[in-house]
């Protein structure tokens, strides 16, 4: 069985409407953070009318707080309240399923009121309690590989979801720690957490993070985030997740590693031909 056919066995009836294309990979994006509305609804427009053009289902993502940062002094958000107001605007002004980062038990009840998708940081992925309260708003939980793991270890992860009573769950690759100060991509992990049966998604661009700088600021390595997204695709990844901003130098978090959002439909339309000329040759 070809990766591509694994993949579409993997497109469960939980998913959105809008991500139940066998064909294509689904696309999660969107900047960093919420810093403004002006950005959030700038990006998700921008992504919405290159997704209809190419086809691909889309899932906007930012996050309403960043509380795994560095420096005590790095930007953590504009306040709950007000940024989950705007994902709220995004979801209803573009009718897009939306996800957000949650960092302790006690938010998962509040951020599910707003969003369709409650994420785990890859830090996170072993918290018990934080697992099970995400899986307990019924959401679909996003679970992010820890840099720290193997790719088998993250099958104990999505067990805690399910044993909590809620099967709608997503794997992420975002690299495996390399030393002190990069990260590597072993597309192996992608293979191996699909037999747990999730759909598997790969973060072309924190797989591309140098974090634990001496400046305090993660850096990133952004000019091969189309390297990173070409391989996941040829191995039949069935997700991509990228962050992007229109400016990435001016991003309140996690610039360094951002896709501009005026080179997206490029690095899309690379992929989808990609994709369609693996269903071609393979006949599927």
């Amino acid at each position: 069985m070809s990766n591509i056919v694994a993949l579409n066995a993997l497109v469960p009836n939980w998913l959105p409407e809008i991500i139940k294309n066998q064909n294509q990979f689904f696309l999660i994006a969107g900047p960093c953070a919420v810093e403004s509305e002006e950005v959030c609804f700038t990006v998700a427009e921008k992504l919405l009318s290159i997704c209809q053009l190419l086809k691909i289902p889309l899932i906007y993502k930012s996050s309403y707080r960043k509380a795994n940062r560095t420096k005590l002094d790095s930007f953590q958000g504009i306040g709950d309240e007000k940024a989950l107001n705007i994902l709220k605007k995004v979801k209803e002004q573009f009718h897009l399923p939306i996800l957000t980062d949650v960092h302790e038990s006690h938010e998962c009840e509040m951020a599910a009121q707003f969003v369709d998708v409650l994420q785990i940081p890859a830090f996170l992925c072993r918290q018990t309690d934080l697992l099970v309260a995400a899986a307990k708003t019924q959401k679909i939980v996003n679970i992010k590989k820890g840099q720290f793991v193997s790719a088998k270890t993250m099958e104990y992860a999505v067990q805690k979801v399910r044993d909590s009573g809620n099967l709608k769950v997503l794997l992420t690759e975002r690299g495996t720690m390399f030393g002190y100060n990069d990260l590597i991509v072993d597309y192996r992990n992608i293979a191996w957490m699909q037999e747990t049966g999730c759909p598997v998604v790969l973060d072309i661009t924190h797989s591309l993070q140098q974090p634990n700088q001496t400046t305090g600021v993660t850096g990133g390595r952004p000019q091969l985030i189309e390297l990173i997204a070409k391989a996941g695709i040829a191995v039949g990844v069935n997700g991509i997740f990228l962050e992007t901003h229109p400016n990435p130098s001016e991003a309140k978090s996690d610039g360094a590693n951002m896709l501009p959002l005026d080179q997206v439909e490029y690095l899309l339309k690379k992929l989808v031909i990609m994709r369609n000329a693996y269903l071609e040759t393979f006949n599927i």
